[in-house]
């Protein structure tokens, strides 16, 4: 069972092995602490195109989301009023949150696709990534990155982030999602859920093949305090980094 929390914030009753949100029509998969799996090839989405779409919301209530979940024990009916403004909040107008993704094929190549850089990745040929978008304000566009599935044999295995580029460190002072949205419409929802204050980098979920030769996303969402080249290191890639900027900005 999902805890109350989930129950209330979703309003669904949530499924046995997920926290699920959605009708008969939209059905939604939320990775938590307790589920942090998902099998891309047993739910049968492991081919086409995989849609990885990054989304926030900046807070007003800078109390912070542990104190309002404690008052929403006292006081339930506080999760129904409007805490939340889409995109942007006095003060944190230069917040820019990014969409990345380490990639490492079984060919032994490494890199990363993210805007910084321009490194924006292809679709039909190696990585098999391609970054479109960049939002800087959190609104419904959000930024994309699609995955090319049907090449998921040369994939050993992508890890998705969420860094900040530009601004100050906000993770604790927004609500940020990442929805993997499957070739036939399942979405799965991983919240970057308790950040610590200063972090600039969140790692978000790691797809990779199991002992079975299944793909399957596992939740992550591991904050540091540096950029890729922290993440680079907690998850062993291996990679050379070097100070970069987006293109078009300087």
């Amino acid at each position: 069972m999902a805890s109350l929390w989930s129950y209330l914030k979703r309003g669904r009753e949530p499924s046995q092995k997920f926290d699920t949100v959605g009708g008969a029509t939209s059905y939604a998969y939320e990775l938590t602490k307790r589920y942090p799996n998902f099998s891309l090839t047993r739910r049968g989405a492991d081919t086409g195109t995989l849609r990885v779409d990054l989304s926030w919301r900046m807070r007003t209530d800078m109390g912070g989301s542990s104190h309002r979940k404690l008052n929403a024990w006292r006081h339930p009916l506080q999760l129904f009023k409007p805490a939340e403004i889409q995109g942007h909040t006095q003060g944190l107008a230069n917040v820019d949150f990014d969409l990345g993704c380490l990639y490492e094929l079984k060919d032994g190549t490494k890199g990363v696709v993210q805007p910084l850089g321009g490194l924006t990745g292809e679709f039909g040929e190696p990585p098999y990534i391609k970054l479109s978008g960049d939002d800087r304000f959190g609104t419904a566009s959000g930024e994309q990155m699609y995955i090319n599935l049907d090449n998921k044999e040369e994939i050993k295995r992508l890890l998705i982030f969420v860094y900040i580029y530009d601004g100050v460190a906000a993770f604790s002072r927004a609500n940020v999602v990442v929805t993997l949205i499957t070739s036939d419409g399942k979405h799965v929802e991983i919240g970057l859920t308790d950040p610590p204050d200063q972090a600039h980098s969140c790692a978000v979920v790691l797809i990779e093949h199991d002992e079975k030769g299944h793909l399957v996303a596992r939740r992550q969402v591991k904050y540091t305090y540096g950029f890729q080249s922290e993440i680079d290191h907690l998850f062993g890639w291996g990679m050379s980094w070097a100070r970069g900027r987006k293109a078009g900005r300087t």
